[in-house]
C-alpha cells in the first residue's frame, strides 16, 4: 500500500492534494484495491459546491458501486475526462493520473479534520 505524505485522507478512503487555491481529489490505493477493477467513474457535480462529506459522484467496479465523498467543501471545477476512456487509471495510478476531480476549496481549515498519511495507515490497519 502507498500512503503519500503530501495528501490528506478521509475515513471513506478519499484523498485530497491542495495546490494553491485548487485541490485534486481521488480514492486511495486501499480503496481501489478493495473495490477491484474500476470500470466507470461518474461525476455529475461539475460547477456545483459540494459540502464536506457529501457525495460528489460514484465509482463503479466489476462487482459494486461506491459513493465518492467530498473531503472538504468546495466547488467542483473539473472532472478528469481521461477516466471516461481509461477508468483503470484509478487502479493503476490512484494518486497521479487516476485523480477524479479538481475543486476550489472553500475553507482550508476543514482539511485539519482529515487524517495525515500516518493516521490513515493506522486507520486501515
Amino acid at each position: 500500500m502507498n500512503f503519500p505524505s503530501n495528501l490528506k485522507y478521509t475515513e471513506e478512503h478519499e484523498w485530497i492534494r491542495v495546490e494553491g487555491e485548487e485541490a485534486y481529489v481521488g480514492i486511495t490505493d486501499y480503496a481501489q484495491s478493495e473495490l477491484g477493477e474500476i470500470v466507470f467513474v461518474d461525476v455529475n457535480t461539475i460547477g456545483e459546491t459540494v459540502g464536506q462529506g457529501e457525495v460528489f459522484g460514484s465509482v463503479e467496479a466489476v462487482k459494486t458501486v461506491s459513493d465518492l465523498n467530498m473531503p472538504a467543501t468546495g466547488e467542483v471545477l473539473e472532472f478528469n475526462e481521461v477516466l471516461n476512456d481509461q477508468p483503470e487509471l484509478v487502479n493503476n495510478d490512484p494518486y497521479g493520473e487516476g485523480w477524479m476531480i479538481k475543486v476550489k476549496v472553500a475553507d482550508l481549515a476543514e482539511l485539519d479534520k482529515l487524517m495525515d498519511a500516518a493516521a490513515y495507515e493506522a486507520f486501515i490497519g
